[in-house]
């Protein structure tokens, strides 16, 4: 069993702040920063899902009750969430989704482009 406990958050190749693209489903190939990060475990099964909401990616309609600011009610449009596993972080040089690699460096670990060596922040 790994040093990691199953119920502290998974170690992800995203974080919030990431410029990341869509590499499968229906939103394929639309990019955008990382806004939130959800770690969620499912009820019955006991597995733990990471899903992330990306910026302008994944639009979903809510229907808002009345209230006192709004009278009417509304239809508002907001990001739903996406899986982790279906988005790629851009490589900050050629702007390509890119595999992450890890790398230590005098400041601790870093995370690193595959295929540039850049460090991604």
């Amino acid at each position: 069993m790994s040093r990691r406990k199953h119920n502290l958050q998974p170690k992800l190749h995203i974080k919030k702040g990431d410029d990341v693209r869509v590499i499968c489903g229906r939103e394929r190939g639309k990019s955008g920063k990382v806004l939130v990060i959800v770690h969620k475990r499912d009820k019955h099964t006991g597995v733990r899902q990471s899903r992330a909401i990306v910026e302008g990616v994944n639009m979903v309609t809510k229907h808002r009750k009345p209230d006192q600011q709004n009278p009417q009610g509304s239809i508002v449009e907001t990001e739903g969430t996406i899986h982790v596993s279906n988005l790629m972080v851009l490589d900050p040089k050629s702007n390509k989704p890119v595999r992450i690699g890890r790398k230590k460096t005098e400041n601790g670990w870093v995370r690193v482009s595959k295929k540039s060596g850049e460090i991604i922040k």
